[in-house]
């Protein structure tokens, strides 16, 4: 099953955590601040507008991680 993946880039507080836990390693650091001044999070697959080409299997593992409740998970 594939899905994909919605950060809250403003509720992000850039722990991180979700980058260590996804087993498929679609998250990574931004490089762009938020208004908060963190550095938060970012699906590194949003532009792939196809869903057989997604690497993200919708595991909910970065969403179950993430203390700021900042992921939501949709499966394709």
């Amino acid at each position: 099953m594939k899905g994909h993946i919605v950060i809250n880039r403003e509720l992000c507080k850039g722990c991180l955590l979700c980058v260590e836990v996804c087993p498929k390693q679609v998250i990574q650091v931004s490089g762009q601040l938020n208004r908060m001044g963190y550095f938060p999070a970012c699906y590194v697959e949003e532009d792939i507008a196809d869903p057989s080409q997604r690497q993200c299997t919708a595991c909910t593992l970065c969403a179950t991680t993430c203390p700021d409740i900042a992921i939501e998970v949709y499966r394709d």
